[in-house]
């Protein structure tokens, strides 16, 4: 049966292939995210690049720190992964039925992305506000639930969802930039037969997709890390609290190098990060279709 014959396989595979691609990229990639969000938190002129933070990192809290708040995105992958390619898959074929194309295009890609990448962000905030506040140099919370309980206590259960908006408009422009660019490169590749071949076109084409989107969304994840990373003082307007004015304050005070702060560990995570997510989700997909049979495969 050719491909474009075969049934599209029912959510639950989508979802699980999703899951388990999360936790395999964030179990290889961690400690780039902390050396990242580092980065990002430190105002004014950066001291530091990427060898210097983690050297500094390692030598004076110890190379565990690099591992430090791994349980709250640890949590998080597996429905945020999955909530990814399920909603990507959603998208696209709800798209695909409202415009009548019979197979997806370059800009119905785009969009189906960015749906995808906003509908994963209502799930994230929590768990990646949780995770900024451990990464912080200097955090003082003893774990996860101590920044959970502390975060209600002072500021509600809405408290937890602090970064929603600058987090939205992060996951947006990735997945868009991410899923976008996987079409145009799968389309660019030559078409190989062999499964090795197959897995090969779709980490290249998740690398370069990774990479795509670490570039258009890396201003927007710095502002998500200043505003998940202050203290809110009662009484006091943040000096960063909704994304735009704030890319425009970041721009004026530190220059437009500072909007690509931690950019290096970020894009050294996220474009094989980005690979290694399509090719254990494709791999995991061909899994399920082989064990469920025609007409999915």
């Amino acid at each position: 049966m050719s491909t474009d014959q075969r049934k599209p396989l029912p959510f639950v595979a989508n979802f699980a292939a999703g899951a388990i691609a999360g936790v395999s990229e964030i179990l290889t990639f961690y400690p780039l995210d902390v050396v990242k969000t580092r980065m990002q938190l430190e105002t004014g002129k950066s001291t530091q690049g990427l060898v210097g933070t983690l050297r500094s990192i390692v030598k004076e809290e110890g190379a565990g720190r690099l591992y430090r708040g791994l349980v709250p995105p640890l949590l998080l992958e597996a429905p945020k992964r999955a909530v990814k390619f399920a909603a990507n898959d959603y998208w696209g074929k709800t798209y695909l039925n409202v415009t009548g194309e019979s197979k997806m295009t370059q800009s119905l890609s785009i969009l189906t992305g960015c749906s995808a990448g906003a509908t994963e962000s209502f799930v994230v905030v929590p768990f990646e506000l949780v995770k900024i506040k451990l990464q912080d140099k200097t955090s003082t919370y003893k774990g996860p639930m101590d920044v959970v309980k502390q975060v209600v206590r002072k500021d509600g259960l809405l408290g937890l969802y602090a970064g929603m908006e600058s987090t939205f408009w992060r996951h947006l422009w990735w997945n868009g930039g991410y899923f976008g660019c996987i079409f145009q490169v799968r389309e660019l590749l030559p078409k190989r037969e062999s499964q090795q071949g197959v897995l090969m076109n779709n980490f290249i084409s998740g690398a370069v997709g990774g990479f795509a989107g670490t570039v258009l969304n890396t201003p927007f994840d710095v502002v998500k890390s200043r505003i998940q990373g202050a203290e809110r003082v009662p009484g006091v307007i943040p000096k960063y609290n909704w994304t735009y004015p704030a890319l425009v304050t970041i721009f004026r005070e530190e220059g437009a190098a500072a909007l690509y702060k931690g950019f290096v560990p970020k894009v050294l995570r996220l474009a094989p990060g980005g690979g290694v997510l399509l090719l254990v989700v494709e791999f995991t997909l061909g899994v399920f279709r082989q064990a469920l049979g025609p007409p999915y495969i």
